[in-house]
């Protein structure tokens, strides 16, 4: 078994040597790099307030080594904004306490890592012992005695003598993360460096889950006033930051705040399955079909949702009611009754004809419906020849005939 641990000194805090548990900003940092994390191991462990722990046996041939692991986590965690010491080892114990010492072999390490109590520390170095090889070749029972036995169980939890049962970190169902700004910003694009990172956190949670998302809010907390929302929309699921940020940009543009911004909060919708796509050796409709939904992703960004939507059809059987406007993306019916031919191109309002201006081709289709609603319609459809050679959908009504589409 192989662990990896992070050590994080950005979250040090004076709470530690109190002994109180770690400020809510911290949990809320180690927790956002557990749900990170998910992507690469679902066998991850928080050990606050300054380390996280995780399995990755499982996941070296799948990330290609030790060294290639290393790599993209550190990538990684620099796109988070966060500074780690990472370290590897057989034991999550050892790993956390090879982290926290920058990376030295286990005996080699300062005993400060095994997190005793100054007057232990005190102790040790009067007796001249400064390491944990040091510590483990003193007498056990004289250890035991002096500084306790759960010293002795932590050392041999280290070097895997004993089992350590170590609590699994729980993602949570849906994304939200918060961050603080380091200063306040006037400008709503400005916000968009920081929020990138929150992006990197979904992008993470969603790639755990083989999941992406159709939207996200980003949420500009002011002091003392409501926070003001830039809403993004997506055609399809997605979980790529990169494409996520390029979205946010074109909606941030069009934000203007009303007050200064102190931090920042994203949310995330529903999840939907997305699993990961083999890539074609040569371009095929499906990579033109997502340059279509991006591009229409983009518009509503920049457009706002309102300019930009789709149709589809409703069951309904009077042909200007039959259509609905969509959300992009928005999934069709599972069930469609299609009513016979129409035509692409629907009048939006129907001109009266006279007698003479065409002739009949095929037909009649009888409509009748709307009697509940107040629109009655009673009116025979039928395919035709104008004058002008074009062919029309025309209908007689009671009062006569009427053009009110156009085949192309």
């Amino acid at each position: 078994m192989l662990w990896m641990a992070l050590h994080f000194p950005q979250f040090r805090h004076q709470a530690l040597q109190r002994g109180h548990a770690p400020p809510e900003a911290e949990r809320e940092a180690l927790a956002a790099v557990a749900v990170w994390l998910g992507q690469f191991t679902p066998r991850v462990s928080l050990e606050p307030p300054q380390g996280v722990a995780a399995e990755v046996q499982g996941s070296l041939r799948l990330f290609g080594g030790i060294e290639r692991l290393e790599a993209r986590l550190g990538s990684g965690l620099a796109e988070l904004g966060f500074e780690a010491t990472l370290a590897f080892a057989p034991t999550a114990r050892a790993a956390l306490w090879r982290a926290a010492g920058g990376g030295a072999p286990l005996e080699q390490l300062p005993v400060e890592v095994a997190g005793l109590e100054p007057e232990a520390l005190d102790l040790l170095r009067g007796l001249g012992v400064r390491t944990l090889g040091e510590l483990m070749r003193l007498p056990r029972d004289g250890v035991a005695l002096r500084l306790g036995r759960k010293l002795l169980e932590d050392l041999d939890r280290a070097l895997g003598k004993i089992p350590e049962p170590r609590a699994l970190f729980v993602p949570p169902p849906r994304f939200a993360a918060r961050l603080e700004l380091p200063a306040q910003v006037t400008e709503a694009g400005s916000v968009l460096f920081a929020a990138r990172r929150l992006l990197a956190q979904l992008e993470g949670f969603l790639a755990a889950r083989q999941a992406g998302v159709r939207g996200f809010t980003l949420a500009m907390a002011h002091p003392g006033a409501q926070p003001t929302l830039a809403a993004v929309a997506l055609a399809a699921p997605s979980r790529d930051a990169a494409h996520f940020t390029a979205l946010l940009r074109e909606r941030l543009e069009r934000v203007a705040l009303a007050a200064p911004v102190d931090a920042i909060r994203l949310e995330a919708g529903e999840l939907e399955p997305l699993p990961g796509v083999t890539t074609a050796l040569f371009r095929d409709a499906r990579a033109a079909n997502g340059d279509w939904t991006r591009l229409v992703e983009r518009l509503a960004a920049r457009l706002g949702g309102g300019a930009v939507h789709g149709l589809a059809v409703h069951s309904e059987h009077r042909p200007e009611l039959a259509w609905r406007q969509t959300a992009p993306g928005a999934k069709a019916p599972a069930t469609f009754e299609d009513p016979g031919p129409r035509p692409l191109w629907l009048l939006e309002a129907p001109r009266r004809l006279g007698e003479g201006e065409f002739a009949l081709l095929a037909g009649p289709e009888r409509i009748e419906s709307g009697w509940w609603d107040g629109n009655e319609a009673r009116r025979d459809y039928y395919i035709a020849r104008c004058g002008d050679g074009s062919l029309a959908w025309i209908y007689r009504a009671m009062d006569g005939w009427y053009l009110h589409g156009l085949f192309a």
